[in-house]
């Protein structure tokens, strides 16, 4: 198992394969949002330490598992593919990736952009919402 720190770090490109309907149709719902997506992927077991960062942050699962621990809400968000996870700036998290690994989808918004609160939208790309 991999540990990232705490502070922010380059996730790299996600695994090489190639982009399914649900990672075509999560793109196209956030570029629907004006969000410009990029792509990550870590493998099983990998886990980010306790971080915050200064911008809001949209990510979208398309493949795999990973937890987000809020600790300061004392809740884990577990997302799966095409959930998504809405974090405003300055929200306290970690992250383990499930037993397969983990793609993502990630947007980055100028802080204040997102309500104040954490917002877990389960089959979002699914259009389940």
């Amino acid at each position: 198992m991999s540990d990232t720190g705490d502070q922010d770090r380059d996730m790299g490109p996600a695994p090489d394969s190639p982009a399914g309907p649900l990672d075509e149709a999560a793109r196209a719902r956030l570029a629907a949002e004006g969000l410009d997506a990029s792509e990550w992927g870590n493998g099983p077991g990998d886990r980010y330490l306790a971080h915050r960062h200064d911008y809001d942050k949209v990510i979208v699962c398309t493949e795999g598992r990973i937890d987000f621990w809020l600790r300061e809400l004392e809740r884990t968000a577990r997302l799966e593919p095409g959930d998504r996870l809405e974090l405003p700036s300055n929200t306290l998290h970690e992250a383990t990736v499930g037993r397969a690994g983990v793609r993502c989808l990630e947007a980055h918004l100028p802080p204040g952009t997102l309500p104040r609160r954490v917002l877990h939208r389960p089959g979002w790309a699914l259009g389940a919402d």
